[in-house]
């Protein structure tokens, strides 16, 4: 099997947490960077599944390599499921962070029922083979303002109350433990080993 695994993603934040899961498995892992030349996959589809597994297999069947896409987001009850597929460009094609969490907090204002999750859909996908999917989560609530300085994206207002800590609170090991890409990653490992003692 290929020890090279390319991510579909540029994300430095995410690209942090699967060289910590997959290094140790003895992968060397690439990001979009490394690729020969710029790839550009328009997420258009209506959910993770969707995205995860077009961007997997787009870039797959491009440069005949294995690729581990990811599309994951933010759900809150509230908001009828938004930010959702669109939660990276909530506030804007810009995808910044800060404008996303303000428009988040904005929304949110006056609202009790406060629910909400974070969701990790993987898609594995090795050339002529099905392309794997799997789905991680981790339930929390938005909380009233921003806190911590770890993490990326909507960490510093997504409350664990297990925890009274915001995700940008945990260390990256606790974090790496309990989130939703490391919950996507649990059961990708399951479903992976299972396919390739199938294929044996």
């Amino acid at each position: 099997m290929p020890r090279d695994l390319f991510i579909a993603s540029n994300n430095a934040g995410k690209m942090k947490e699967f060289k910590a899961f997959f290094e140790p498995k003895g992968f060397t892992v690439k990001s979009l960077s490394d690729l020969p030349e710029e790839v550009d996959v328009v997420e258009d589809g209506t959910t993770f599944e969707e995205n995860a597994a077009k961007k997997a297999e787009e870039i797959g069947r491009k440069f005949d390599i294995p690729v581990l896409a990811d599309d994951s987001g933010l759900e809150v009850d509230a908001l009828d499921g938004a930010p959702g597929v669109y939660s990276a460009r909530f506030a804007g094609e810009q995808k910044e962070d800060s404008a996303n969490n303000a428009l988040l907090l904005e929304k949110m204002s006056g609202i009790e029922d406060r629910r909400a999750r974070f969701v990790c859909v993987l898609a594995l996908s090795f050339p002529g083979e099905d392309t794997i999917l799997v789905r991680g989560t981790v339930e929390g609530e938005i909380a009233q303002s921003l806190r911590g300085t770890e993490g990326f994206g909507y960490d510093p207002l997504f409350y664990l109350p297990d925890r009274n800590k915001v995700m940008a609170e945990l260390e990256r090991d606790e974090k790496n433990d309990i989130s939703h890409r490391a919950d996507a990653l649990k059961k990708l490992s399951n479903v992976w080993t299972n396919w390739k003692e199938a294929d044996e």
